[in-house]
């Protein structure tokens, strides 16, 4: 059957729906949307004992012995029946179950030796009507084995403004039946259903008083209640209370005689459950408050947070049994990848896209895809101790100290996880694309052992109020003092250096050294130990080592860094979003003027998706010599966690780059100066910006055409060229503004050029 269309709301939903915020559904609506099959009476059904026979019914009757008969036969309008060799035997208002006897007793008339068998074959329909608030109301041919609900489901049912409580079935002056539908929607009861017969009225009469429910109950909703029920009825109705229900009180929001509101409570008790209804009554079943009773908290940096059963006594002890339950199960899971071997961690291609699990939720997850998931864990804010940074920018495609700068923190930043861990890198220099290396990291963040602390909610005064104790003291030396007694409703809070920074001091820092050391690896710093003094603990630098084109990133740097730089980008957006608000508002002179607009417009919105794309370095610049060599050279500088300082070895080339006939790298002299790598490189070509010239030195300092002046003018082309240097010669640009007005010159001197060609033809 087609679903029938939703009915409008009716005033009372709307008024509720303004005081709760929610449309309640009217009770029952939904079971006359879509009637369903098996409400619908069939033939084949069984006939049961009670049925009266009736106009158009089939009698199956089957004689044999002395008179043999076999045939179907319909009561006719006179409510007979006939059988050859009998005649006519009416049958109309017998019962089904006296049919049998009556036909027997007929036949015995005539004759003595026979037996009979009758049953009811096809049954006869009747007509019944559906009056009153009804979805559908008419006149409805149904099966003469109908009954009341039959006749109701084919109807459609009442509408939203008819009653469910009081159904009348009316035959002739009488009234049959007064029908509860509740009683079957809530209790299955279907005791009061009865037959309908030809001409039988089902009338459906308005809506009675309506209450709506809501809260903590089975089904929220708007119900029908009949005179003298009660409170206890309604919620029986509504499927009784849920589990959150608070036995306490029920609220109930009450229409003064129709000329105002108020409110009341009334206990979840007998007498409360007992208070009569009124219509329009807005019951709120509260739920209970989400409250632990006699429990304690306990989470951070733990192997079991949770919640915990508080008992008399109680002390902080209780809860952290040992130093080894301040091990996360992160922590653990990680150290597990160790013994895994370096197939099962190959990166896997478009793993970087899926979340990698955290905390100590129940973990799904392919090994294959492990590594690449512990790097994107690192570069989406993870708690595992990143020491590598950002990749190095090189346009050159060289053997240069950037270039090596940046294979190696590619492939530190890729490591990603805080653990030692086998895993596909970019390739480095003497290292083939295919081959694995090995990096390590700090498993995890470092316990903060100075400071945890216990929150506490005073009872009295409903204050929170802090309680710090020292955690080394209480797990390492068991120190009494630190032992605090717990509450009922305490939560005790464990840190890591992830969640509150410690002084540095204190820190766990672990820095790299690459590249041209004695013994190159992974180091944790001592106390008070400076970078100086780290290299020399690590045997110094290699005679080969090129400090000055050495690179040092830290990882405050690089944050700092990028926040500046997204500043920038913001600050820069905002100006061009200015600019072509007021480009937009200025009167446009024509096509070109429009065009070169859109053109600019396109090319900054380029430009700001170019600068997003730039992620800072962290480089600090350190001010060594070109021939700076040995630790002496090297500054005392306080090193903190994740620092990375990459020594490369001397580099035998200078590279040229940008606006110049031949790009490329040529070989170090040290008897050549800028303009004698220019003339290498084929010099600048038509395109190249002179003025705007400058060398990237290999200790990452920036020097510019404009600022070298000596006696003569510009002494550029005569700077000293150290190893690994690049020397860059821009591109001439154009501001959309100069364009513009050369455009517009040119225009001029067109129009000057035609008129006085004209003036020479007519002379």
């Amino acid at each position: 059957m087609t679903p029938l269309p939703p009915e409008p709301l009716t005033e009372f939903q709307k008024f509720v729906a303004s005081t709760t915020g929610q449309i309640l559904p009217v009770f029952g609506e939904e079971l006359f949307r879509r009637v369903p099959s098996t409400f619908a009476p069939l033939d084949v059904t069984p006939v049961p004992p009670d049925y009266v026979i009736g106009q158009d019914d089939e009698l199956r009757i089957r004689v044999w012995g002395q008179l043999s008969f076999q045939s179907n036969l319909r009561v006719d309008r006179s409510g007979d029946v006939y059988l050859p060799q009998v005649g006519t035997i009416h049958v109309a208002g017998l019962p089904y179950s006296q049919l049998d006897s009556h036909l027997r007793g007929a036949v015995a008339r005539v004759y003595r030796n026979f037996d009979l068998t009758v049953d009811l074959g096809q049954i006869g329909a009747i007509q019944v009507y559906v009056a009153g608030q009804a979805r559908r109301p008419g006149a409805y041919t149904v099966s003469s084995l109908s009954t009341l609900v039959n006749a109701l489901f084919a109807s459609g049912g009442p509408s939203i403004q008819g009653s469910l409580r009081h159904i009348l079935l009316r035959r002739g002056n009488e009234v049959v039946t007064d029908f509860d539908l509740y009683g079957l929607l809530v209790h299955g009861d279907k005791s009061k259903d009865v037959k309908l017969l030809s001409g039988d009225v089902i009338y459906i009469p308005p809506v009675g008083p309506q209450v709506a429910v809501t809260g903590s109950v089975r089904k929220s909703a708007i119900y029908e209640f009949q005179a003298n029920e009660t409170l206890s009825g309604v919620l029986d109705d509504a499927g009784g209370t849920s589990a959150v229900a608070s036995k306490a009180r029920v609220s109930i929001e009450r229409i003064d005689d129709h000329s105002g509101r108020h409110a009341m409570e009334v206990a979840f008790d007998k007498v409360g459950l007992a208070t009569p209804l009124a219509d329009g009554d807005l019951i709120s079943v509260l739920s209970i408050v989400a409250q632990y009773q006699k429990t304690v908290f306990i989470r951070g940096n733990i192997a079991n947070p949770g919640r915990f059963e508080w008992h008399p006594g109680m002390h902080i002890s209780d809860l952290i049994p040992d130093k080894d339950s301040l091990l996360t199960r992160n922590y653990w899971w990680k150290r597990a990848q160790l013994g895994l071997s370096a197939p099962e961690f190959a990166l896997t291609a478009g793993f970087a896209s899926q979340s990698q699990p955290t905390g100590d939720r129940p973990v799904t997850i392919n090994l294959h895809q492990a590594s690449a998931a512990e790097g994107q864990l690192n570069q989406d804010g993870g708690t595992g101790g990143q020491l590598g940074t950002l990749q190095g920018q090189s346009d050159t495609g060289q053997d240069s100290p950037a270039n090596y700068q940046r294979d190696r923190l590619s492939a530190q930043q890729r490591g990603g996880s805080a653990s030692l861990a086998l895993e596909q890198t970019a390739p480095s220099p003497g290292i083939s694309g295919n081959q694995q290396i090995t990096e390590i990291h700090r498993t995890a963040p470092e316990i903060d052992w100075d400071y945890a602390v216990i929150e506490r909610l005073d009872p009295n005064t409903l204050r929170t109020a802090l309680i710090p104790f020292d955690l080394g003291k209480l797990v390492m030396q068991h120190d009494p003092s630190q032992d605090i007694e717990l509450q009922p409703g305490d939560a005790v809070s464990i840190f890591s250096e992830g969640d509150i920074r410690i002084p540095i001091a204190e820190q766990t820092k672990l820095v790299r050294l690459d590249g041209e050391f004695v013994h190159a690896g992974v180091y944790t710093v001592q106390p008070g130990e400076t970078l100086r003094h780290l290299v020399e603990r690590a045997g110094g630098v290699t005679p080969n080592a090129y400090l000055y084109g050495s690179a040092f990133t830290r990882e405050s740097t690089r944050a700092a860094q990028q926040a500046r730089l997204d500043e920038y980008v913001r600050n820069l957006s905002l100006r061009i979003q200015h600019s072509n608000l007021a480009l937009a508002a200025s009167p446009v002179t024509s096509a070109q003027d429009l065009a070169s607009g859109a053109a600019g417009q396109n090319s900054q919105q380029e430009l700001l998706s170019s600068l997003r794309q730039i992620r800072a370095t962290g480089r600090v610049v350190l001010q060594f010599e070109p021939n700076s060599s040995g630790t002496g050279a090297l500054p005392d500088i306080t090193m903190e966690d994740g620092d990375h300082f990459v020594v490369p070895p001397i580099p035998a080339t200078v590279s040229v780059v940008g606006a110049v006939y031949d790009q490329n790298s040529f070989l170090y002299a040290q008897e050549r100066r800028i303009g004698s790598y220019l003339r290498l490189a084929g010099g600048p070509n038509r395109d190249a910006d002179r003025k705007q010239e400058y060398i990237i030195r290999a200790n990452g300092e920036v020097v510019g055409h404009e600022s070298i002046r000596g006696p003569w003018g510009n002494e550029f082309n005569g700077l000293h060229v150290n190893p690994g240097d690049t020397i860059v010669v821009p591109e001439k640009t154009f501001k959309p503004s100069a364009l513009r007005g050369l455009i517009d010159w040119s225009q001029v001197f067109s129009q000057l050029a035609l008129g006085s060609a004209a003036v020479s033809v007519l002379r």
